[in-house]
């Protein structure tokens, strides 16, 4: 099977391509409007892209809060979803009116941040506080707006739940880290095999 994504002639009901590129982790990124309300919301697209200085990005299909919130205030936290909060992961992505917030939605409790004011997951096992470095909207190979945004933010407080560190290294197995495939399908890691890299 070949298709090109443009003429969207692959004939199958939902497009493939994030079954494709997955598992993708989720960035579960709670923020601050200017009136003070907490927002809280999964994206899919988001992962580390650097390291020293530690660099996060997600991005968004259309502007919304999230990225409104961080251009707006300069803050965001990444909070860790999990296989324990997937019911909560898959509520905060509900649309809601922005003078409400997905913490009272979802029922979470909210753990306050160390170096930013963005309110954390306090059930989330690990968050990063992050400040915002830019926003670009991107286009396509044509040079057209898509409408999609991406947010670099860089990483300047990490919280652990100790819990979770045996014998010096944090243990991602056990975290149970959820991450999206495609259509409606979330994954998590429950199982790793380490291999040294060749010399």
């Amino acid at each position: 099977m070949f298709y090109e994504p443009t003429r969207r002639n692959h004939g199958l009901p939902h497009n493939p391509l994030k079954a494709i590129v997955a598992p993708r982790p989720i960035g579960w990124i709670s923020t601050l409007s200017e009136d003070g309300v907490a927002n809280l919301a999964p994206y899919s697209f988001f992962n580390l892209v650097s390291e020293g200085p530690d660099i996060v990005m997600f991005s968004s299909d259309g502007l919304k809060d999230t990225v409104r919130n961080v251009m707006a205030t300069g803050e965001f936290v990444c909070n860790l979803a999990t296989h324990a909060l997937i019911e909560q992961v898959n509520l905060t992505s509900k649309p809601i009116p922005p003078d409400e917030s997905e913490f009272e939605l979802a029922e979470l409790e909210r753990a306050p941040s160390r170096l930013v004011k963005p309110p954390r997951v306090a059930a989330a096992p690990c968050a990063l506080e992050c400040v915002w470095i830019e926003t670009i909207d991107l286009k396509d190979r044509h040079g057209a707006e898509t409408g999609r945004h991406l947010t670099f933010g860089e990483v300047i407080g990490v919280h652990i739940d100790e819990s979770f560190i045996e014998d010096g290294l944090l243990r991602t197995e056990k975290l149970h880290a959820l991450a999206r495939g495609g259509y409606f399908d979330f994954s998590w890691v429950d199982n790793l095999r380490s291999l040294p890299r060749p010399r």
